[in-house]
């Protein structure tokens, strides 16, 4: 059994191709296939089915355009609802593929739905967990409706047990979420996993989940329902709009770069409202940038932040140095459904910006704001926003500081204060230059806080929790 992993770090994710010499099955694949079918041309591999674990609320699928492409089958839980014809499984069948072994298990919590699928070719044996049971932790139960997310959490409690009970300590587990994924309920716990010095990925094994994973380690149901559901925070927005999606059956994507615009016309959609989005490092938007477009720094990160605070349906604009980048921002915001930009400009702020307005704001530290805010001779108020989540506040805040999450920042910007400088920062930076961004285009002015919000206690800030 061959396992060839395919990260999806933008959005916590990863998909699987298991192949059994040149026969293949893909297991969650991602949006964008080409990424599969590069790896199925690289071992001349041939797809006998595409295996999906549930119904993803965090991106759009590319497992039903792949098994259009390669004639395989398209198998889900028989119990999923959706509005094209796939291979219904329940707990207990089984799939061959050549020397391979697929069995099936139900194992509900992430959704109702959700099945794992254990593989072996005789000699390995690997679980394919999807966003049931992760490294140290388990999948999110809170991402169908609040109304069900306890007798969701039972169930997750349930399954990580009978995964550890039915399954040898050897078994190699291999989630779907957990990488960064918001729909992971913990962050993962590093002791439970391994470099598979093979494969050049971080992996585990029941056996190391039995001793450290978070559902296996609290035995008591109602402690763990307790733990979990006290630990869950906000998740994307965008999450809202993944499963209605995913259930129509998606088709394909085009990459192929978007329409020019000039200057004119990023000009135009600025002023309808629409996003237009400056792909450059937070640094250089800050120095010069086109006034009215919001710096979203092309990354790991960014469609996860993108498509969260973006009103949903609004036309993006894609701008920055290179078609590299923007091509980069293109292939992220295919995985969550926003198919095609809008348009897009490159070659810098010097050449689509031409005759524009144009803007600037500073960059500073912690150690600047603490010095800032001790000067009682300033010649204008300083105001501090703090864009963290509410789980992140809760660990210690700036006393006096304004506190809205940045998923809330566009819905609540007329809370903020037009007089004097509003000091902007998250726990690192790059939330807070998007912020920045945003309350420029909202009239104020900001100034970036680029830095680490640990240094907060030893600079001597007053803290807060409220």
């Amino acid at each position: 059994m061959q396992i060839h992993t395919i990260e999806t770090p933008s959005l916590g994710d990863r998909s699987y191709v298991v192949a059994d010499g040149s026969n293949a099955v893909v297991i969650d694949p991602q949006r964008d296939i080409d990424r599969v079918q590069a790896i199925l041309e690289e071992h001349a591999l041939e797809v006998h089915y595409v295996l999906e674990t549930h119904n993803h609320n965090d991106y759009v699928t590319g497992g039903v355009e792949l098994a259009r492409q390669t004639g395989a089958t398209y198998v889900m839980s028989a119990q999923e609802d959706t509005f094209f014809d796939f291979h219904g499984v329940e707990d207990g069948d089984e799939l061959t593929v050549a020397g391979l072994t697929i069995r099936v298990m139900h194992t509900p919590g992430h959704t109702p739905t959700h099945v794992s699928y254990v593989v072996s070719d005789g000699t390995r044996q690997a679980v394919f967990t999807g966003g049931s049971m992760l490294y140290g932790s388990v999948g999110r139960t809170d991402l169908i409706s609040p109304k069900v997310a306890e007798q969701l959490t039972r169930q997750q409690h349930a399954t990580a047990k009978r995964l550890a009970e039915e399954l040898d300590d050897d078994t190699t587990v291999l989630p779907t979420h957990g990488f960064g994924s918001f729909c992971s309920s913990a962050a993962a716990d590093e002791t439970t996993s391994n470099v598979d010095p093979k494969y050049g990925v971080e992996i585990s094994t029941i056996g190391e989940q039995r001793r450290a994973n978070l559902a296996l380690t609290i035995t008591d149901t109602d402690e763990f329902v307790q733990t979990l559901l006290s630990g869950l925070d906000a998740y994307p927005r965008y999450y809202a709009h993944m499963a209605p999606r995913n259930k129509v059956g998606p088709g394909p994507v085009d990459l192929s770069p978007a329409v020019e615009a000039d200057p004119t016309e990023v000009a135009q959609r600025i002023h309808a409202g629409e996003w237009v989005v400056d792909l450059r490092s937070r640094t250089a938007f800050a120095q010069d940038h086109v006034t009215g477009t919001i710096n979203v720094e092309v990354g790991t990160t960014f469609i996860t932040y993108l498509a969260w605070i973006i009103p949903w349906g609004t036309p993006v604009t894609l701008i920055g140095d290179t078609q590299e980048e923007v091509s980069e921002a293109q292939r992220q915001m295919v995985r969550v459904g926003i198919d095609r930009p809008a348009a897009q400009a490159l070659d810098g702020v010097d050449s689509y910006g031409v005759g524009l307005d144009r803007g600037s704001y500073q960059i500073a530290d912690f150690e600047q704001l603490a010095k800032r805010m001790a000067d009682t001779n300033g010649s204008s108020p300083v105001h501090v926003l703090d864009v963290r989540r509410h789980d992140e506040r809760a660990t210690g805040g700036i006393a006096g500081s304004i506190h809205v999450p940045i998923h809330e920042l566009e819905h609540r910007m007329h809370e903020l204060p037009t007089d004097g400088e509003l000091w902007v920062h998250c726990a690192s930076g790059y939330r807070a230059a998007i912020a920045a961004s945003l309350v420029a285009r909202g009239g104020r002015t900001p100034v970036l806080i680029d830095d680490f919000d640990h240094q907060l206690d030893a600079l001597g800030f007053e803290l807060t929790t409220s």
